[in-house]
């Protein structure tokens, strides 16, 4: 047992940083899981370089991963970290301009040689020149320590040694904020048991870094959080992709229908198509296309067979998509495109996050094509946006697309696994028989005599006896299917095409207000991956006991029934994006509503600080 003091914290954020190759994705994800495991909420952000390996030891390598963990509600993963471990000079330098003075900074003392100290600029070193004085700095020789530790692993060479470093520091935090790590050394089983060296080579460093932590005099107070009051049920930690694919999976079991995915990789949607290919005994099947194109192709063949269609994408792939979600719209077909979101244009920031696709998903097809477009909120939400993307392609039989985005889908959260119960019930009914009859008499099928409700034609399954009907993207008659170029049937075509998806309003819940006072007269309106930076803005600026009300939209199109309404009802609305203005300039256009953009492209969430300063701001120039 410890003698050490351990002192009780309601919140941490913790940043690990480090080269590309040093594994600081791993060990955020490890420390999260063990995290989750002890019942705190969390959120995470992930940060790493496009380059598969990036140079080593130069700024542009530097990969990190943030915690914020906590005993309440975590809302964001923190605008700035209370801990730094920096395994390397770029990591450092990289990174302290976003610590508060008196967070703490643990670096790896090996790393910090000439030659890395002058890759990155240094012109003295900063754990010896005082440049760190406002920090409480923990030098420790991270890699020595673990080579020192593996000495008795003769069959490995030193490189080999050094690469458990990682394992080291993540025992070593793990003892400083009183983390179980039973979960790690069972993945390390999972991942290395045919490799018996290398197994125990990195459990015996993490076991290291430890014990490291228990008996050096350079480590007096640990710390503990304690776990966060949460409704009672099962829970497990997901990234948004996960959720994603998972709420895809819920979606085509409640409806009862096979799971095709048809995608080519792209960064940051890949992990979508990893996830789903390993859940073929759920009915799924995937398919890794040659290129964008094809995989929308797969996707659309798989709807018009009777599955349920969906590829994945960011917005590159998008775009290269928009002609067969074009045709998808003229056949009325069910299909779900995900679009991961991403810096652009073009190649762009392939691993950061941005909002920046919202005017494509709208627009980015040929002629009056539109869809419906949901945005998730948070990585958990994913999975009840992926079901709700379902019922409404489903329903309606129409393309849907998903906008999430790189910060919800690796990012990750505590998710409460839900029972069957609690899903919709997504049961299709297929045409099965003639619907009308011809001039004579005879029974026929109409492919395009629409339900009344929802406008929705018929969906029937290839080879469904006296069923034959037309396909293409020539346009089509109405009610009988037949190729039409009459010039009145096009255009009535494209206005049922349209009220069709602006139906779907009447089947979504209104736009819901967070305003407790009921007196507030600034709105914070926000879709997608802003809800968490702008919830715990409003919540820091209402703690000041300010007014402030909070709205956020999951249906881009069609919005729900009330937007409008809810938009006239405040004095000023205050529209955060990551991009420069998209959903504002829709929301002016259709709403006639002076909303307020603020705008920021920078590969990055919002922060806490600066949401809330743009609100006092707004309050202040109201009053």
């Amino acid at each position: 047992m410890s003698s050490k003091t351990v002192k009780q914290l309601d919140r941490v954020v913790i940043r690990f940083a480090g080269d590309s190759g040093d594994g600081m994705q791993l060990t955020g994800d490890r420390f999260t899981s063990e995290t989750a495991t002890l019942g705190n909420d969390l959120s995470t952000l992930p940060n790493f370089p496009a380059e598969i390996r990036a140079p080593q030891g130069t700024l542009p390598g530097v990969s990190s991963f943030q915690l914020h963990f906590a005993d309440h509600d975590v809302m964001t993963p923190g605008d700035a970290p209370d801990v730094l471990v920096a395994m390397n000079p770029a990591a450092l330098k990289a990174n302290l301009r976003d610590l508060p003075r008196g967070a703490v900074v643990i670096v790896d003392t090996d790393e910090f040689t000439k030659r890395n100290l002058a890759k990155v600029g240094y012109d003295s070193n900063p754990l010896e020149d005082g440049s760190l004085d406002s920090w409480h700095l923990h030098d420790v020789p991270l890699t020595s320590i673990t080579v020192e530790a593996l000495s008795e692993f003769t069959g490995l060479t030193r490189k080999e040694k050094e690469r458990a470093k990682n394992m080291f520091a993540l025992g070593l935090l793990s003892w400083l904020y009183n983390r179980p790590t039973d979960g790690t050394e069972a993945f390390l089983e999972r991942k290395f048991g045919a490799k018996p060296e290398i197994l125990a080579a990195n459990l015996a460093a993490l076991r290291a870094g430890w014990n490291y932590g228990e008996t050096t005099e350079g480590f007096a107070v640990s710390y503990e959080v304690a776990p966060a009051a949460m409704p009672k049920g099962t829970y497990r930690n997901v990234t948004g992709n996960t959720a994603l694919a998972y709420g895809m999976v819920a979606a085509a079991h409640r409806a009862g229908l096979p799971l095709v995915l048809g995608s080519y990789p792209i960064t940051p949607a890949s992990d979508i198509l990893h996830t789903l290919s390993g859940l073929k005994r759920f009915g799924v099947t995937t398919i890794q296309a040659e290129d964008e194109i094809a995989g929308v192709g797969i996707a659309l063949g798989a709807s018009f067979g009777g599955a349920i269609g969906l590829t994945t994408t960011s917005g590159p792939g998008l775009a290269l998509k928009a002609e067969t979600i074009g045709l998808a719209v003229s056949l009325e077909l069910p299909l779900v495109v995900v679009d991961v979101q991403r810096g652009g244009p073009s190649t762009g920031l392939p691993t950061k996050t941005e909002q920046s696709d919202l005017l494509q998903a709208m627009f980015g097809r040929n002629g009056e094509s539109p869809v419906a477009v949901l945005a998730p909120r948070s990585p958990v939400d994913c999975f009840a946006t992926a079901v709700e993307a379902v019922r409404i392609a489903t329903t309606y039989r129409t393309p849907v697309i998903v906008l999430s985005d790189g910060y919800l889908a690796n990012g990750s959260e505590p998710w409460q696994v839900p029972t069957t119960g609690e899903l919709p019930d997504l049961t299709v009914e297929f045409a099965t028989a003639p619907n009308a009859t011809d001039e004579k008499g005879n029974p026929v099928f109409h492919a395009f005599q629409r339900d009344e409700a929802t406008l929705a034609r018929p969906w029937a399954v290839p080879g469904t006896p006296g069923l034959e009907h037309r396909i293409g993207g020539i346009e089509k008659a109405d009610v009988t299917g037949n190729i039409s170029y009459d010039p009145d049937n096009h255009d009535r075509m494209v206005r049922l095409r349209a009220a069709k998806i602006a139906g779907i309003a009447d089947t979504i819940a209104p736009l819901a207000v967070d305003d407790p006072s009921g007196q507030a007269e600034v709105l914070v309106l926000g879709w997608g991956s802003t809800y968490g930076p702008i919830a715990a803005a409003v919540r820091a600026v209402r703690n000041t006991g300010a007014r402030v009300a909070t709205a956020h939209l999951r249906h881009l199109n069609p919005f729900p029934a009330n937007t409008g309404e809810v938009l006239r009802s405040y004095r000023r609305v205050i529209v955060p994006e990551m991009n420069t203005g998209q959903l504002a300039m829709l929301l002016r256009a259709r709403f006639l509503v002076d909303v307020r953009s603020h705008t920021a492209v920078r590969g990055l969430p919002f922060t806490t600080v600066e949401l809330a300063d743009v609100l006092v701001r707004a309050l202040e120039d109201l009053s």
